[in-house]
């Protein structure tokens, strides 16, 4: 059980009882190594969630622009049962300006170091600038170019913020709209949380009107950045190495604001060298040139093949390479497995993959299985729990993952204590993947006392998409999900694809009976 928010865990009062007979008993028991761990953190104005680490011992919470890091209240705080924390952070506020230590102890010490992240937009732009403006925040800088051409002493401001907004003044006032002199580096005192940050502006003048600054080549696809003047015809063209003729990329793959512009280049030819370069009306910039990768497919993606390992059903052929597993390993110590070969398939050929919510265990002994298949390894039952890597080695870059579904949820009748609303709600499957550059698989943990799941949001995921559905399909459906790129540059180490019949399966929530069948999964390259 863990504790509530709001309220303090007090370390149980141990008790010895001496036994004298004639003389000593000396007690040499070692005392158990349990890790004292926090389990959830937030507080007032944060961002998004805040990040645990058990392993490295440290929580990161995430700030508001309008949170004063000096003076952070923390709204939720809780840890081991049975744990006494050092800090009870539920009282008074904290000044997070510097990491801040917190002792867990219970028989041993675990030393926690929780520090605050905040992000703060930061934006100054004039007009006709030449490409995007560096914000240089650990130099407290402001750098941006314009046209040699341009009259230095009488710059137009469009936009500015360089503080929390509506927390921030400056001195001297700048204002969007207002026409300045920056023909020598303007400096800004910002102010904001009774602090104030000595800011400079510098405004450089280039004789290059257009830049191609990044061209980032995948499969089919070939993305392209580049800096020119914000009011100008910005574009790029490309062309096949070794030919003459450019390609003008058409308008609807652009994007990007202001001198700032970039554009995707699809359906190009794989392992296949291409030419690229920004324009602005007549003007041409630099060439770069690039060479397209080659698609990987999705191993064993047709669910074809399977074994019977005990009452374990396996993905893969008897004495094959596992590229799929299930959490049938940890259902079936109380039970059977509920991922299954099925003959039901789209094409009415081949197999399919049966996944089935169920409570495995006898009578009210036991928990809720949710089924599931993914790319990765079940590693092992952690008492009626399981650890699972998620993720493959992975280095191309796909766009889209494709397949068949064929789903019918059960009314939720399971549910954690975070989860109680969804009771008697009709169940959701969810089929997703990822990108990441980690480097190891992602481990789950679904163990309450120690749970670790996979957020979409970590810094090292690349790409993330997913689908949900929380109605019958009656019968088969093709779906398509779609891969919402973070960075078009950072390589691929691993790829993540899940699919669940019940959406909150790690929190042990769904309804018993919910069926999910998947089949012909396949990943494309192009958009």
């Amino acid at each position: 059980m863990v504790k509530s928010v709001k309220t303090r865990y007090i370390a149980p009062l141990l008790s010895a009882v001496s036994l004298s007979l004639g003389g000593c008993i000396e007690n040499d028991i070692p005392y158990p190594r349990i890790q004292q761990d926090i389990l959830s953190l937030a507080v007032d104005g944060e961002s998004a969630k805040a990040a645990i680490d058990r392993q490295k011992l440290t929580a990161t919470v995430y700030l508001g622009e309008e949170t004063d890091p000096a003076d952070v209240s923390f709204s939720e705080y809780t840890y081991t049962e049975g744990a006494h924390s050092s800090v009870n952070l539920l009282e008074g506020s904290y000044d997070m300006t510097s990491p801040l230590k917190v002792t867990l102890s219970l028989y041993q010490d675990y030393t926690w170091t929780i520090s605050a992240v905040q992000e703060i937009e930061r934006y100054f732009t004039i007009e006709g600038q030449i490409g995007e403006t560096v914000i240089d925040t650990a130099g407290r800088r402001v750098i941006l170019s314009v046209p040699s051409t341009a009259d230095m002493e009488s710059l137009r401001v469009e936009s500015v913020k360089l503080g929390p907004a509506g927390r921030t003044s400056m001195l001297p006032d700048i204002n969007a709209g207002q026409k300045l002199d920056f023909s020598s580096p303007m400096h800004v005192a910002v102010s904001y949380f009774g602090r104030t940050e000595d800011w400079t502006i510098y405004v450089e003048e280039t004789e290059a009107v257009v830049t191609t600054t990044q061209a980032d080549a995948w499969v089919n696809v070939v993305w392209v950045y580049g800096a020119g003047p914000a009011d100008a015809d910005n574009g790029f063209q490309y062309r096949r190495a070794g030919t003459d003729e450019w390609t003008a990329v058409p308008q609807e793959f652009m994007g990007g604001t202001g001198g700032a512009f970039r554009a995707y280049i699809p359906h190009l030819l794989p392992l296949t060298e291409y030419e690229v370069r920004a324009v602005s009306g007549e003007h041409t910039g630099n060439t770069i040139a690039v060479t397209t990768g080659v698609a990987m497919p999705l191993p064993d993606a047709s669910f074809d093949q399977w074994w019977l390992n005990g009452k374990v059903y396996c993905p893969w052929p008897d004495g094959g390479t596992s590229w799929w597993d299930t959490g049938n390993t940890g259902a079936s110590t109380l039970g059977q497995s509920n991922v299954t070969p099925s003959d039901n398939t789209p094409g009415g050929v081949g197999m399919s993959a049966k996944l089935e919510t169920r409570f495995v265990g006898i009578g009210a002994i036991g928990k809720l299985a949710a089924g599931s298949i993914y790319a990765g390894t079940f590693v092992k039952v952690d008492g009626t729990n399981g650890i699972l890597d998620f993720g493959r080695p992975w280095e191309a870059r796909p766009t889209k993952l494709r397949g068949y579904y064929n789903y019918s949820p059960a009314l939720i009748n399971y549910a954690s204590s975070e989860f109680q609303h969804l009771l008697n709600r009709p169940d959701s499957c969810q089929i997703w993947l990822a990108v990441t550059d980690m480097a190891a698989p992602f481990q789950i943990r679904t163990n309450p006392k120690n749970r670790q799941l996979f957020d979409p949001d970590d810094p090292s995921v690349i790409a993330y998409g997913e689908m949900v559905r929380g109605a019958s399909t009656e019968g088969w459906k093709e779906f398509e999900v779609k891969l919402e790129y973070r960075d078009t540059s950072r390589r691929p180490k691993y790829l993540l694809v899940v699919a669940a019949a019940s959406k909150y399966g790690d929190y042990f929530t769904g309804g018993a009976g919910s069926v999910l069948y998947v089949d012909d999964f396949s990943l494309d390259y192009d958009y």
